[in-house]
Parts: C-alpha cells; sequence; structure tokens
C-alpha cells in the first residue's frame, strides 16, 4: 500500500500541454521571439578598430612626448557587435572593451575618452557619431578597463553586403551635429 501511495504522486496524467501562462512557457515564447531564422543568416556588417585609432596617447599640453610626461594612454583591445533588422532599417550596437593605462603624470579621477562609430557604405557616410566616454580611474598604479556601446547606430538596410562599421579614438573636431549655414 505505501508503494501505491508513493507511485502516485510520480504519475502523470499523460496531457503534454503546458500552461502557456506558466513562467517557463512564457520565458520560452520570449526566446523564440527574440531570434527567428531569417535574422540569424540575416548580414551584421563587423566592426573593424579604424586603423591608427585604436590607441590614445594623452601628454597633456606638454610638448616633450616622453614617458616622464605621459598622463595616460587608452586602448582598445575587443569589437562586438548585434544587428535588429526593421523596416528598411538595420540597427546595431555596437560595442568595445578598451582600458586606461596611468602614466607619470596621472591623477586619479574620470577620464574622458573620444570614441567615434562610423558606417560607411562606399564613399557614403550612413552613419558617424563622436562619443565622450567618461571612464573612473581611481588607481594611479593599475590599469582600468572600461567597456563602451552605441545601441543607436541605424542606417538603411544594405541591399548588398558593403556596408562597413568603424569604431576608434577620434580627438578630431565633432563633426556629428555640424548643421548647414544658408547663404545670404
Amino acid at each position: 500500500m505505501v508503494f501505491a501511495v508513493g507511485l502516485s504522486g510520480c504519475s502523470t496524467s499523460g496531457n503534454t500541454t503546458e500552461d502557456p501562462n506558466s513562467p517557463k512557457a512564457q520565458a520560452t515564447a520570449e526566446a523564440q521571439k527574440r531570434i527567428t531564422e531569417s535574422e540569424l543568416r540575416a548580414f551584421c556588417p563587423p566592426v573593424t578598430i579604424r586603423e591608427g585609432t585604436a590607441v590614445l596617447t594623452n601628454y597633456g599640453k606638454s610638448a616633450d612626448k616622453t614617458p616622464d610626461n605621459l598622463i595616460y594612454q587608452a586602448s582598445i583591445a575587443n569589437e562586438t557587435r548585434s544587428c535588429q533588422p526593421g523596416d528598411g532599417t538595420l540597427t546595431m550596437n555596437v560595442a568595445i572593451a578598451g582600458k586606461i593605462v596611468p602614466g607619470a603624470k596621472f591623477s586619479p579621477g574620470t577620464v574622458t575618452v573620444p570614441i567615434r562609430v562610423a558606417v560607411v557604405q562606399g564613399t557614403d557616410v550612413l552613419y558617424s557619431k563622436l562619443h565622450k566616454q567618461a571612464v573612473s580611474a581611481t588607481d594611479s598604479s593599475a590599469a582600468t578597463q572600461f567597456v563602451f556601446n552605441d545601441p543607436n547606430v541605424t542606417f538603411p538596410k544594405p541591399t548588398s553586403q558593403n556596408v562597413q562599421v568603424f569604431i576608434g579614438f577620434d580627438e578630431g573636431p565633432d563633426t556629428t551635429a555640424k548643421t548647414k549655414q544658408k547663404k545670404q
């Protein structure tokens, strides 16, 4: 009798339909919504660190660019991206990992590094934005790691795989919000 009672707790009714409102069913539905096969196979342009922009060296106002005058050196180590197609557009989340290495003249605090994300198709610039990434670097004896991402890189969906995405440090002027002036 005890054996039969024990087995009754292990039996199933044969009904394999799961409640659609259960947490497991909702998590499964959400996961299936996230990525479709067509999205998985869709073109997502690779991200490239533009040549000459992976390292940023700051000597401040010193004309003597020696290790004794180095404030910090920033570098980009890795890059990644994800893509989300929309109606006629492609939105990318572009990210990098980097670090700030303190120099002889470093003072702990916030270091702001200029990071540009640009999307180019042939000679056309589809997207270009300069970001000012603040990094809290409080240890003057060790490198500080940081992660940067721009989740809103949006441009017209390419019809062929000829789009390049570049990322890197950019100390040049911010031409992102440049407005055209009318001639009078």
